[in-house]
């Protein structure tokens, strides 16, 4: 089976497998959950008084998985490798391995793995691969969608770019002669989540979920952007709770003008990083927003968007990308 790869992308709250053609990348078929690694450490620590050993027991929720998508295919799985990025490296994951440092190269180079063997329990190999640190910040599975995209866009040397990566922690990529220099995280995403489900102000939103968005919920983004130009965050968080009480947005319209707050906040610094390219890479669920964000903080001139369905693909063009630099290090090595 060594035409096919299972790239598998497990972040704290999400699971995604995906088989894939080694030889064009071409995905055969994909299966998503929300089995996240937060959900399955916390599963493991209600086993762990029984003996069961972490790696063992994440094994077995990912066989389970892929049974799952060996079922939706119509054919065996065993014996491919696996290949995994994501939280399932770090300290609640399957097995923690160390950060690599900055600055990080983007050919694969620099990656941490930590191979594990298939065996009679788990006919798999897998590829476990390490995230990111810099001095003040840590990042687990975004560098290896950066590794795809660089690889996908054949990104230039000559070009100073800050790739920004829009999701619960947004990431701020700074890339300078094709390395990661430093990057930023910003927790947008969460943010948004814990004010419009748990605070003071969850009474004062609806959070649109068919994703149709009309004209004065537009005009309410841009309005919850303004405004965090002009005010501190934290104030600015409290007048979305005005807002409603004075009948000057409904429900639907003030949850756009918290998000605008809210990724407003995120992107006005770049107007101060003149001198970058600026790259958005943007799945679809947050394209809509993070575009007509650049666009209202006229930074349009220097971004390029990235297609959504390429965004997509990043994190499995990246995994393949650093398996092949690693097998081609060990033919090296074995020559």
């Amino acid at each position: 089976m060594n035409k096919y790869l299972l790239c598998c992308d497990w972040g704290t709250t999400s699971f995604r497998l995906r088989l894939v053609s080694r030889e064009d990348q071409k995905l055969i078929s994909e299966l998503t959950s929300q089995n996240g690694i937060g959900q399955t450490y916390d599963l493991w620590k209600q086993k762990k008084a029984s003996g069961t050993e972490r790696v063992t027991f994440f094994k077995k929720q990912l066989k389970n998985q892929i049974d799952d998508l060996s079922a939706k295919v119509g054919f065996n799985l065993d014996n491919i490798t696996i290949l995994m990025s994501g939280m399932a490296s770090s300290s609640i994951g399957m097995q923690e391995i160390p950060y690599a440092q900055l600055p990080f190269a983007l050919d694969g180079s620099d990656v941490l793995i930590k191979h594990h063997e298939a065996d009679e329990t788990f006919p798999n190999d897998i590829t476990l691969f390490s995230g990111v640190r810099g001095s003040r910040d840590v990042m687990r599975g975004e560098e290896t969608q950066l590794i795809g995209l660089a690889e996908m866009i054949h990104l230039s040397a000559d070009i100073d770019a800050i790739f920004i990566l829009p999701g619960t922690h947004s990431k701020h990529l700074y890339i300078k002669k094709g390395v990661l220099v430093d990057f930023k995280t910003y927790m947008t995403g969460e943010v948004f989540n814990v004010m419009s489900s748990y605070s003071i102000l969850k009474d004062s939103v609806t959070v649109n979920s068919d994703k149709q968005v009309n004209a004065l919920e537009w005009a309410a983004f841009d309005d919850g952007i303004a405004e965090s130009e002009h005010s501190e965050i934290l104030n600015a968080l409290f007048t979305v709770r005005t807002r409603q009480l004075f009948d000057l947005l409904d429900k639907k319209q003030n949850a756009m003008y918290l998000s605008g707050i809210l990724i407003g906040s995120e992107l006005r610094q770049l107007k101060r990083e003149t001198k970058w390219q600026l790259v958005l890479c943007c799945g679809q669920n947050l394209h809509a927003l993070y575009q007509k964000a650049i666009e209202t903080l006229q930074l349009s001139d220097r971004t390029v968007t990235m297609p959504p369905e390429m965004v997509d693909n990043a994190a499995s063009a990246g995994q393949i990308k650093i398996f092949e630099f690693q097998n081609l290090l060990l033919n090296k090595i074995n020559l």
